[in-house]
């Protein structure tokens, strides 16, 4: 089946509001606060830098 234009499949970003994004924010911090000692160190850089890019893009609104 072919993806028509607008549809999730279209491999675009996923476009979120400020309110969206600040909820995502607040859950990315939960989760990263719950992990256990034994996290992979790999998954909590790519969680804190999802946070960062978060940050930044509330700041620059």
């Amino acid at each position: 089946m072919r993806a028509y234009h607008g549809q999730f499949s279209d491999n675009q970003p996923i476009k979120r509001n400020a309110a969206e994004k600040q909820k995502l924010l607040r859950e990315l911090r939960e989760t990263l606060a719950g992990m256990k000692s034994h996290t992979a160190n790999t998954l909590r850089d790519s969680i804190r830098r999802r946070i960062a890019e978060l940050e930044a893009e509330l700041r620059q609104k």
